[in-house]
C-alpha cells in the first residue's frame, strides 16, 4: 500500500475530504459489490469497470449501473445518494466460464425502460451485444459460428422467484476470426445506434455495425491510409460485413480510447507510451504526445474538447493542448501508475469579472449559483462564450481526478495561470515555470484548428469523459487569453522549480518500469505499419516529451487514500463521485449539499 510518510493515519482509509467547495462523504449505504459482500480475490483477474445508462422512466429512478467482477456482470438500478442499495436483487446477473468481461458500455441513444443494448468486451476477444433489461444476448462478434450457437443460458430457478434471473453461459472454444487477444475497450460511436469501436491489448481497433455479420471466413483486409505507426485498413469482401475498418496503432496493447465530445476526433493511449489523437472520420492523425517514461494506461477530453488528460506508467497526469498539440503541465501525485482520469464537468467553473458586460440572460449568472446538470450547461455555455469576449476578463478553472493502484484518489484544478503563462497577471500567485519563450502560447498557434466540441447529440451519456458542447476555434485571430484574470485557486495548481526538482529525485517507484514493447501476434500479412522502437533518450527533450523542468509541475488539491486494493473507476455523477476497487466495491460519495435526507 502506497503512504505519505509512512505513518499510521496516513495508511488509513478516508471516508471524508474537504475542497473549496465543500465536504464530499462517503455513502456506506450507497455501495455495490456482489450480494454476499464479500471481497472479491482480484489475483489475475481483469480490471472491475462501472457503466452507466439513464433511461428517463417515469419513475423518477432511471439510473441503472452495470459492473463486471471477475468472471460475474452485474446489472442493479442505481439509487445514488437517495436511497440505500438492494443488492439481493439484481435486474441481470451473468457468470461466463472460458472467458471474463474486461470492459462495457450502454447506447445512450437507444435506451428505454423496456429495453438497453450493452456491449461487453471479454478476455478472449469476443464482443457480446446483450439486453439487460429483457435478459436477452442478441449478437455475439469475432467468433466463427453465429451466436446461438456459442451460448448456453441456463436460467437459475431460485433468482427467478427472487425476481431476478442468473445467467450461465458457457462460452464454446471456438476460432476467433478477427481477433485472438483480450479486449481493453469498447464504446458505442457518439450519436450511432449501431456503430462501435473495439480495442484489443494485440494493438488493433475494429469499427464494428451491429446490423452486420461477421462472416464465416477469416476477414481479408485492404489498406486504405497510412501514417507514421498506424494503419487504417478496410474489410474486403463482395458483400457488406464486421469489421468494417481495422486500425493498427502504435506498438503493443491499445490500452484505452476516448471520443472527443462532439465525437469528431479520438484519442487513443498505448503501452509504447504514445498518445495519439486521430480525425476519426478522415482518418487523419491530428497530434501525439510521449509519455515521460513507461506506457500510457488512461485518457479522457475535458468537457470543451479543448484539453486531453492521460495518465500512466510514469505515476503522472499530463495535460495535452489539442489547440497546439502540447504538453501544457505534468501533475505529481501519485506513488504508482495511474489507472483512470476523469474530468468533472459539474466543477468546471468560469468566473467573470464584470458580469455586466457579458451578454446573456440574466438566468445565466444564477446557474453560477448552483452544481449539478444546469451548472455543468451554464459552464459550457461559458468556455464557448469566453471565446467571444476575449477582451474581457474571464477565470477558467477545469476541475479533473484521478485514481491508481497507490489507492489513492486525487483531485486537480487547472487554472488560467496554467493555461494561458504568457498573460500578464493582475494579481499575485503562486511561482510558475512555463515553456520555453520559443513555444507558442496557448491558442495561438498558426494554422486555424477548431476544437472538438462545437456540436454534439441532445443525449448526454454519464461516463467518465461527459460530452459537452462548448467552444469554438482555438486559432481565432485574437488570443484567447487576452484579458484573462488570475484564478482563487491558483495557489494549489504549481510547484516552484526547486520543489519540482526535489520532489523528483526523492520519488521513490515501487516497481521496475519498462516501455512495454509488446509485439503483435497477429498474422495479418497486410500489417504495413513500421514497428520501429521508439529511443525514450531521443524523445525527452522535445516538444513531443519535454523535460519535468520545462512545464509546470501542477500538485493535487486533495490526494487520499480510499481503498484497501488498486483504483480502478473514477465517474463524475451529478450529485455524486463513483469510484470502484478491485475488490469489488463501488462505493459513492456525495457531493457538498447533495445529500439532504437519506432514505434506506
Amino acid at each position: 500500500m502506497a503512504t505519505e510518510g509512512g505513518g499510521k493515519e496516513m495508511n488509513e482509509i478516508k471516508t471524508q475530504f474537504t475542497t473549496r467547495e465543500g465536504l464530499y462523504k462517503l455513502l456506506p449505504h450507497s455501495e455495490y459489490s456482489r450480494p454476499n459482500r464479500v471481497p472479491f480475490n482480484s489475483q489475475g483477474s481483469n480490471p472491475v469497470r462501472v457503466s452507466f445508462v439513464n433511461l428517463n422512466d417515469q419513475s423518477g429512478n432511471g439510473d441503472r449501473l452495470c459492473f463486471n467482477v471477475g468472471r460475474e456482470l452485474y446489472f442493479y438500478i442505481y439509487k445514488g445518494v437517495r436511497k440505500a442499495a438492494d443488492l439481493s436483487k439484481p435486474i441481470d446477473k451473468r457468470i461466463y466460464k472460458g472467458t471474463q468481461p474486461t470492459c462495457h458500455d450502454f447506447n445512450h441513444l437507444t435506451a428505454t425502460a423496456e429495453s438497453v443494448s450493452l456491449l461487453v468486451g471479454f478476455s478472449a476477444g469476443q464482443v457480446q451485444l446483450i439486453d439487460p433489461i429483457k435478459k436477452e444476448t442478441s449478437k455475439l462478434f469475432n467468433e466463427e459460428n453465429s451466436c446461438q450457437h456459442l451460448w448456453k443460458v441456463d436460467w437459475n430457478e431460485e433468482r427467478e422467484n427472487e425476481g431476478s434471473k442468473t445467467s450461465e453461459e458457457a462460452l464454446v472454444t471456438v476460432q476467433r476470426l478477427i481477433d485472438k487477444s483480450r479486449v481493453t475497450c469498447v464504446k458505442w460511436v457518439p450519436g450511432s445506434e449501431s456503430l462501435f469501436l473495439v480495442a484489443h491489448s494485440s494493438g488493433n481497433m475494429y469499427l464494428y455495425n451491429v446490423e452486420h455479420a461477421c462472416g464465416t471466413t477469416a476477414p481479408h483486409y485492404q489498406l486504405l491510409k497510412q501514417g507514421e505507426s498506424f494503419a487504417v485498413h478496410t474489410c474486403k469482401s463482395k458483400s457488406t460485413r464486421n469489421p468494417l475498418l481495422k486500425w493498427t496503432v502504435g506498438e503493443g496493447a491499445l490500452n484505452e480510447f476516448a471520443f472527443s465530445p462532439d465525437g469528431k476526433f479520438l484519442a487513443c493511449v498505448s503501452q509504447d507510451g504514445f498518445l495519439r489523437v486521430f480525425n476519426f472520420d478522415s482518418v487523419e492523425l491530428h497530434g501525439t504526445m510521449k509519455s515521460y517514461f513507461g506506457g500510457l494506461l488512461c485518457v479522457c477530453w475535458s468537457p470543451d474538447g479543448k484539453y486531453v488528460v492521460t495518465g500512466g506508467e510514469d505515476d503522472l497526469v499530463t495535460v495535452w493542448s489539442f489547440g497546439d498539440c502540447r504538453v501544457i503541465a505534468r501533475g505529481h501525485g501519485h506513488k504508482s501508475w495511474v489507472s483512470v482520469v476523469a474530468f468533472d464537468p459539474y466543477t468546471t467553473s468560469v468566473d467573470e469579472s464584470d458580469p455586466m458586460e457579458l451578454s446573456g440572460s440574466d438566468e445565466d449568472f444564477q446557474d453560477l449559483l448552483h452544481f449539478g446538470r444546469d451548472r455543468a450547461n451554464s459552464t459550457q455555455s461559458r468556455l464557448s462564450k469566453r471565446n467571444s469576449t476575449e477582451s474581457r476578463p474571464v477565470s477558467v478553472t477545469y476541475r479533473f481526478g484521478s485514481v491508481g493502484q497507490d489507492t489513492q484518489l486525487c483531485l486537480w484544478d487547472l487554472t488560467e495561470d496554467i493555461l494561458f503563462p504568457h498573460q500578464p497577471l493582475s494579481r499575485a500567485r503562486t511561482h510558475t515555470n512555463v515553456m520555453n519563450a520559443t513555444s507558442p502560447p496557448a491558442g495561438s498557434t498558426g494554422n486555424s484548428v477548431t476544437t472538438p466540441g462545437n456540436s454534439v447529440p441532445p443525449s448526454l451519456p454519464r461516463s467518465n469523459s461527459l460530452p459537452h458542447s462548448a467552444v469554438s476555434s482555438t486559432g481565432s485571430k485574437g488570443s484567447i487569453a487576452d484579458g484573462a484574470i488570475a484564478s482563487g485557486v491558483s495557489k494549489f495548481a504549481t510547484l516552484s522549480l526547486h520543489d519540482r526538482k526535489d520532489r523528483h529525485h526523492e520519488k521513490d517507484h515501487k516497481r521496475n518500469h519498462s516501455m512495454g514493447h509488446i509485439s503483435s501476434k497477429s498474422s495479418d500479412k497486410l500489417n504495413l505499419v513500421t514497428k520501429t522502437k521508439t529511443d525514450p533518450a531521443k524523445t525527452l527533450g522535445t516538444p513531443l516529451c519535454p523535460r519535468m523542468e520545462d512545464v509546470p509541475l501542477l500538485e493535487p488539491l486533495i490526494c487520499k487514500k480510499i481503498a484497501h486494493e488498486r483504483l480502478t473507476v473514477l465517474i463524475f455523477l451529478e450529485d455524486c463521485i463513483v469510484t470502484a476497487c478491485q475488490e469489488g466495491f463501488i462505493c459513492t460519495w456525495g457531493r457538498p449539499g447533495k445529500v439532504v435526507s437519506f432514505n434506506p
